[in-house]
C-alpha cells in the first residue's frame, strides 16, 4: 500500500511537467492574436513561433538531448536542473518587446519541455506497480489536459473584455505609460498568463528535486557502465529497437501532426474561420480541455484492466468523427464548433499520446529507455515543426483553406488508426523486466 501511495505521489510531482508542456503551447496559442497585433506579425512569423516552440522543433531539440542524458546521468538529474531552463524561457517571453525575443523565449521554453518529457514518462513507468502503470500514465495525461484548461481559463479572464482584464490594463498602464498603443496594453494579458506558468514551474522544480532516483535506473547503472555513444549504437543496431521506434514514431507522428496544429492554432482558427472573439475562442478551447480531463480520468480506472485496443480505437474514432463533421458542416455555425470541440476533447482524453507514453516507456530496456523516447520525440516534434509551416500555407490568412486542411487531418488520423492496430503490443499486466526479456532476451 505504501509503495502504491509513493508511486502516486511521485507521479503527481512529475506530471507537472505535462502541465508545463501543454501549458506553454496553449499559453502561446491563447495570446497569438494579441502578439500578432502588438508586434505586427504575419502568418509566416506565427508559423515560425509554432515551429520553434514547445509544440515542435524546440521540444524536438530538447528531447534528443534530454533522453540520452537521462539514461546516462539519471532521471533525477533532469528534474534537478531542467525547469530552471523552462523558467528562463518564460521570463524572456514575459519581458518580450520584439519578435526575436519572443522567438527566443518560445525556443528556450520548448527545449526545456523536450528535455523533460522522456525522463518524466520513463520515471513514471519505472516507479509504478504493474497494475497501476497505465493509471499513472493517465494521471500524467490528465495534467496535460489540466494545464491547457487552466491556461485557457486565465487567457479568457485576462483577455481584453474578460472579467479580470481591468487589473491587467492598470498594470500595463503603470509599466508602459498611459499613452501606450492599445496593442501594447492588451498583450499584457498574455504576459500575465505566462507568469502563472513561471509560478507553477518554480513549485514543480522544488517538488521534483526532492524525488528519489528511479530504482530501475540505479540497478541498471550498477551492472552496466556503457556510455551515451554506446547506447545510441545499441538503439540503432538492435532490430527490435529499430522496429519499435518506427512503429511508435509513425502512430504518434500522424496523430501529433493534427494535435500540434490544434494545440497551437485552435483559438486562432476559432477567431479567423469561426469569426469568434479572442475571449470566446479561448473559452471554447478551455471547454475542450475539460473533456480531455474528464475522459482521461474515467479511462484511468480501466486502462490496466481492459484491452488497450478498445481505448485506442475509441479515441481515434472521436477524432475522425470530429473532422468529418467539420468537413460536412464547416465551422461557420455555433453548433458545428461545439460538436467539434467536444469530440476533439474526447479524442485527446483517450489519445494516441496516452499509449505512446505508455508503450514508449515499456518497450525498451532501461539502458536506452529514455534515449529511445527522446529520439522518437525528436522525430515527431521536428516534423511537426515543418508541418506547422506548411499548415499556414494551406490554411491561409483568414481560414480560406480550412476544408483542405481538414481533409489532410482525416488522412493522418486514419494512418495512425490502421498502423496502431496492426502493430499493437500486448504489455498489459506485465512488469517492465518481463517485457524487456520477452523482447530482447536476458542480455538487457
Amino acid at each position: 500500500m505504501a509503495k502504491n501511495e509513493g508511486s502516486l505521489k511521485s507521479t503527481l510531482a512529475v506530471s507537472l511537467n505535462n502541465y508545463l508542456d501543454a501549458g506553454a503551447i496553449v499559453a502561446g496559442a491563447s495570446g497569438l492574436t494579441l502578439w500578432k497585433e502588438y508586434l505586427h506579425l504575419e502568418e509566416m512569423q506565427l508559423g515560425w513561433l509554432n515551429a520553434l516552440s514547445a509544440n515542435a522543433l524546440g521540444a524536438a531539440i530538447g528531447a534528443i538531448i534530454g533522453g540520452f542524458l537521462a539514461d546516462k546521468y539519471g532521471r533525477k538529474f533532469i528534474f534537478t536542473y531542467n525547469l530552471l531552463v523552462y523558467m528562463l524561457g518564460v521570463l524572456i517571453i514575459m519581458f518580450t518587446v520584439n519578435y526575436p525575443m519572443l522567438l527566443a523565449g518560445f525556443l528556450v521554453t520548448g527545449i526545456s519541455v523536450g528535455i523533460g518529457v522522456p525522463a518524466s514518462w520513463t520515471y513514471i513507468s519505472e516507479s509504478s506497480e504493474v497494475n497501476n502503470r497505465g493509471r499513472n500514465i493517465c494521471i500524467s495525461q490528465m495534467s496535460w489536459g489540466i494545464g491547457p484548461m487552466c491556461i485557457l481559463l486565465f487567457g479568457m479572464l485576462f483577455a481584453p473584455g474578460g472579467y479580470l482584464y481591468a487589473p491587467v490594463e492598470s498594470l500595463a498602464h503603470s509599466i508602459v505609460g498611459a499613452d501606450a498603443a492599445q496593442a501594447a496594453i492588451e498583450v499584457f494579458s498574455s504576459r500575465v498568463v505566462f507568469c502563472t506558468l513561471f509560478i507553477v514551474a518554480f513549485v514543480a522544480w522544488n517538488l521534483q528535486r526532492q524525488l528519489q532516483e528511479s530504482a530501475e535506473f540505479t540497478a541498471n547503472k550498477a551492472k552496466d557502465k556503457s556510455g551515451i555513444v554506446d547506447n545510441i549504437k545499441l538503439l540503432f543496431t538492435n532490430k527490435i529497437a529499430v522496429k519499435t521506434v518506427t512503429y511508435l514514431a509513425v502512430i504518434y507522428l500522424t496523430w501529433n501532426l493534427v494535435a500540434s496544429v490544434m494545440g497551437f492554432f485552435m483559438p486562432h482558427i476559432y477567431e479567423t474561420a469561426g469569426g469568434l472573439s479572442n475571449e470566446s475562442a479561448n473559452m471554447l478551447s478551455c471547454v475542450s480541455w475539460v473533456f480531455v480531463v474528464v475522459t482521461t480520468f474515467i479511462i484511468s480506472f480501466f486502462v490496466d484492466k481492459v484491452a488497450h485496443r478498445f481505448f485506442y480505437v475509441f479515441g481515434l474514432a472521436a477524432a475522425l468523427t470530429a473532422w468529418i463533421l467539420i468537413i460536412g458542416g464547416g465551422v461557420s455555425t455555433i453548433a458545428g464548433i461545439w460538436i467539434f470541440t467536444i469530440l476533439w476533447g474526447v479524442n485527446n482524453g483517450s489519445s494516441v499520446q496516452v499509449f505512446y507514453a505508455l508503450w514508449g516507456s515499456e518497450l525498451f530496456p532501461a539502458k536506452f529507455r529514455a534515449g529511445a523516447q527522446g529520439l522518437m520525440f525528436f522525430i515527431v516534434r521536428g516534423l511537426s515543426a515543418a508541418w506547422g509551416l506548411v499548415f499556414t500555407f494551406i490554411y491561409g490568412e483568414n481560414g480560406e483553406g480550412f476544408t483542405i486542411a481538414a481533409y489532410c487531418m482525416v488522412v493522418l488520423l486514419l494512418i495512425s488508426l490502421i498502423v496502431g492496430l496492426v502493430g499493437m503490443p500486448n504489455t498489459r499486466g506485465k512488469s517492465l523486466d518481463v517485457i524487456t526479456k520477452e523482447r530482447y532476451g536476458d542480455n538487457y
